[in-house]
Formats: C-alpha cells, sequence, structure tokens
C-alpha cells in the first residue's frame, strides 16, 4: 500500500456521514501520524467529539473498534507508508471530501497560527538571544539544504547587503559545505532543517560543533540533531493540512533575524546599505517604468 490507510475509503463516504463523523474522520485524514501515536481520547479531543464518535466511526467503516484503525496506521508507520506519499493521499482524499477552498483556507489559518507563536515572550528571547550571537560574529556560514535553501540564501543575501561577511554553503559541485573547514569560535554557522532532517546539513552542525564554532539553528524540535548541538535554537511549527510540510515559519525567522542583526550593526548598517544601493545603481539592476518606454 502505497498511500494512507483508509483515505480512499473516507472519501469516498465523507459526504454521507453526520456532522460529528465528518469531524473524526478529517482528523484521521489530516492527521495520520497521531492515529498511530495517540491514545483514541487524545485523538477524540483533539478532533472535537467524544471518545465514542471515534468508535461509532470505525464501526461505519467496517472495524469492530477504533484500535483496529489505530493499528492500521501504527503498521503503515513502521512500514515508512506516511511520507510524502503517505499525506499527499491524505491530502487529495481531504480536498475531495471538503473542497479545495476550505483546505486553502485551513493552510492559511494554520500558517498565520504559526507565525503568531513567534511573537510569544520565549521565542522573542530565543530571537533576541540568537541575533546578539549572529551580529558578535566575524563571519556567517550559512546552509540550509533542499526545502531549507530559501531561508539559509536569504539570510545569507541580505547579510552581505549589510556588509557582513557571510558565506553561503551550498552544494554546487559538491564542495558546497567545504568552507565550513576556516570557520573558527570567532564566527557563527546558520543552519536550517527540519525532519526528515538532511544527512549533510546536520554533519556540518556536527563538525562545526566539535571545532567549537557557535551555531544558530533553525529547525522543528528540542530533540533535532540540530538543536542538540546548537548553541542557539528557534523551535518552529512545520505542521500543515497539505502534504508538504510548512517552511513558511522557518523563512520569518530568518526574516526576523536578518532584521535584528541590521538594526544592532546602526550606522555601520546605514553605510553599508548605502553603498549596495549606489552599486545597485551604477549596474542598473532593478526595473524603472521608464524602462518600458519607446524612445524614437
Amino acid at each position: 500500500m502505497d498511500s494512507a490507510p483508509l483515505a480512499a475509503k473516507i472519501a469516498e463516504t465523507f459526504a454521507g456521514l453526520p456532522a460529528q463523523l465528518q469531524a473524526a474522520a478529517r482528523f484521521i485524514l489530516e492527521r495520520p501520524g497521531d492515529v498511530a501515536l495517540l491514545s483514541m481520547r487524545d485523538q477524540a479531543r483533539q478532533a472535537g467529539v467524544q471518545p465514542a464518535t471515534m468508535t461509532r466511526l470505525a464501526q461505519r467503516l467496517g472495524f469492530d473498534g477504533y484500535d483496529a484503525i489505530r493499528e492500521l496506521y501504527a503498521q503503515a508507520i513502521r512500514e515508512n507508508r506516511l511520507g510524502f506519499l503517505g499525506k499527499a493521499s491524505a491530502q487529495v482524499a481531504t480536498q475531495k471530501a471538503r473542497g479545495e477552498q476550505a483546505l486553502a483556507a485551513e493552510i492559511a489559518a494554520t500558517l498565520q497560527a504559526q507565525i503568531g507563536r513567534l511573537g510569544e515572550p520565549a521565542q522573542l528571547e530565543r530571537l533576541v538571544s540568537a541575533a546578539a550571537l549572529l551580529d558578535a560574529a566575524e563571519r556567517i556560514y550559512c546552509l540550509g539544504l533542499r526545502s531549507s535553501h530559501p531561508v539559509a540564501w536569504q539570510m545569507s543575501y541580505v547579510i552581505s547587503l549589510l556588509g557582513r561577511k557571510a558565506v553561503l554553503l551550498d552544494t554546487a559541485a559538491g564542495i558546497g559545505t567545504d568552507p565550513i573547514r576556516n570557520a573558527t569560535p570567532h564566527d557563527v554557522l546558520f543552519a536550517v532543517s527540519i525532519a526528515p532532517y538532511t544527512r549533510a546539513t546536520v554533519e556540518a552542525v556536527q563538525y562545526a560543533k566539535s571545532r567549537n564554532v557557535p551555531v544558530v539553528t533553525v529547525t522543528d524540535s528540542a530533540a533535532s540533531p540540530l538543536a542538540q548541538a546548537a548553541q542557539s535554537a528557534i523551535l518552529v511549527s512545520t505542521d500543515s493540512p497539505s502534504f508538504f510540510h510548512s517552511m513558511t515559519p522557518a523563512f520569518m525567522v530568518g526574516e526576523i533575524l536578518a532584521a535584528l542583526v541590521a538594526g544592532r550593526g546602526g550606522e555601520a548598517s546605514l553605510n553599508a546599505l548605502r553603498r549596495t544601493e549606489d552599486q545597485l545603481t551604477a549596474f542598473n539592476i532593478h526595473w524603472s517604468p521608464k524602462d518600458g518606454r519607446r524612445t524614437s
């Protein structure tokens, strides 16, 4: 089986289910991993229904009880069938059952809540602490691979606009992480990765730690191998109704940190930005309305 268990069956029966059973079915579609890992009571509470509703749904789907569904999903986890493909099948079923506008609205609401949590006091303290480390660094090495790459690239780009020494550890020609050999305890490695963690990023972080290079990381769990090795770790949520994890909160963290570093630079940052603007103007980098005018 190459899809989330019961996704197709639930999609077929969803429209004819009573409202409470639909809420329980929606939980199964959107949280396949939790179906296996949480107790039935916890699942019912998070779905907003009574535990008996979960049992009734199981019976409606042809099972004796809800434990049979939990075991089905536990087996899927053991066989590694709840990766992107399994989540994609769940999204397809949800989209079919509830409609595209409902799914789009739920994704937007989820992202809004995740971004809002970055403004909580504990997160703000972590952001300020991480910005202080970045600001004190002689060089900032930036590493993010696969879906995490845009976060690291943006950090490197903005930091370079401020006249700071930023080194993007890209993967071109397979030598992308090589410059980390030059990092010292006076530098910082800014690393981004979420589950499933990219091996090269984890190894680079562990290498930096072994050389006493401070690590600032954006990741998704305190148990993440990046968080375990970091001097400062910003944890973000990646849950999404989509089959693909959300990178928006991680990207937002990168933008916040870059802004804080810019502000800490004071007049030096302003002077660097003036030089940047002068150079961009000299090279005619940006389009302007006059570019579209015809001249005789």
